[in-house]
């Protein structure tokens, strides 16, 4: 495999226009015409993590922490960070990291934390805005339920557990061809009156070339009008966070112990416990005491995540149980769920998953 091919089917599933702004995911280090020979799936990129590659004859790593995240001035080797990238370098691996993007859509991080709590009925905590935009098309009337489903099934129309969403009113478009044109209708020269139907439907932003080529592909006409329009409606599948249901209530010493067995956790910090059962579960992977307060206002029981400072502790006033599992803990499972995707998209291609624990936080 090219690595750009590999590099273009991951950001399908996981658009690189997801991550946060302060982000630095993608392609680090490497060359995207480089060969690929086999994939080390791993939470961080370290320098023994590499050695790993190298044994596995692995010449790409995919890492969900970037290991270059702020920028490098200088590659002396005087730092951990500088040391991984002149060992990758040398050793012609390449590094790509999966970060925000992947924090940030309904299938990624968040959505594997609560499988393995068993979660029901999971929703994004904190929906992103902006990311939507509404297609605006005219279609003659005879082409168009195939042009319409081409639009959806290239990704637009959806609408929470909706699919195939769009709106249509039937009107009569006009058009004259110039000498150089080729009307798929009527001849060159002539003002034309076609029955056309205008057609209307969202989609998300990271998909507007997939959507668009496929409007251009299956429209009959040579030049095809249409409107893009942003909007600022929340779109249900992407942010941060998510919330969703036990299937059964449970005690909360005993729903602790499940959390601490289920995400393999050396232990749990928590607030108070508040004597009631566990039904409604919010939870964040990595550092998400920022979503402390849309937890509570979801009327989650208990929120999962990391990183919490002790005055944030203070700020679940008796109204939830926080739990901070710590922040590899919380995320360690990731490279489980991009191996399971790689291996959907690549069923045959070599990939491993990194046996090194990267936890720089120890307890003893």
């Amino acid at each position: 495999m090219i690595l750009s091919q590999i590099i273009n089917e991951i950001e399908k599933s996981f658009p690189l226009s997801l991550q946060e702004n302060y982000d630095n995911c993608g392609l680090l280090v490497g060359d995207p015409k480089q060969e690929i020979s086999a994939v080390l799936l791993t939470l961080d990129c370290t320098e023994q993590v590499i050695e790993e590659a190298i044994s596995v004859s692995a010449n790409l790593i995919i890492a969900h922490h970037p290991i270059i995240f702020s920028g490098l001035k200088k590659i002396t080797g005087s730092t951990y960070v500088e040391r991984a990238v002149i060992k990758a370098i040398k050793n012609n691996i390449a590094i790509y990291a999966i970060h925000t993007n992947l924090d940030n859509i309904y299938t990624g991080v968040n959505a594997e934390i609560s499988k393995r709590l068993g979660l029901r009925n999971c929703s994004i905590l904190l929906p992103k805005k902006g990311m939507l935009r509404k297609l605006v098309t005219f279609i003659p009337e005879a082409s168009f339920e195939s042009v319409s489903q081409a639009v959806f099934d290239a990704g637009a129309g959806f609408i929470g557990n909706y699919s195939d969403c769009g709106f249509s009113v039937s009107g009569i478009g006009t058009f004259r061809g110039n000498e150089q044109s080729n009307p798929a209708i009527g001849q060159r020269g002539l003002k034309e009156k076609v029955g056309e139907m205008r057609f209307e439907t969202i989609y998300p932003v990271y998909l507007e070339n997939k959507i668009l080529s496929a409007l251009f592909e299956s429209h009959p006409y040579e030049e095809v009008a249409y409107d893009i329009y942003p909007l600022d409606n929340i779109f249900s599948r992407t942010g941060s966070g998510m919330i969703g249901d036990l299937s059964e209530p449970m005690e909360e010493k005993a729903f602790l112990a499940f959390l601490k067995k289920s995400m393999q956790a050396t232990c749990i910090r928590h607030t108070q416990l508040r004597n009631k059962p566990v039904c409604k579960v919010a939870v964040c992977g990595g550092s998400g005491s920022f979503l402390l307060h849309k937890a509570i206002l979801a009327g989650a029981d208990v929120y999962i995540s990391a990183d919490f400072k002790y005055h944030e502790f203070f700020d679940a006033d008796g109204r939830i149980v926080i739990a901070d599992i710590g922040h590899y803990e919380s995320e360690q499972f990731t490279k489980n769920l991009l191996f399971d995707k790689l291996k959907e998209i690549f069923p045959t291609f070599a990939l491993h998953l990194s046996q090194i624990n990267t936890n720089p936080v120890n307890y003893f």
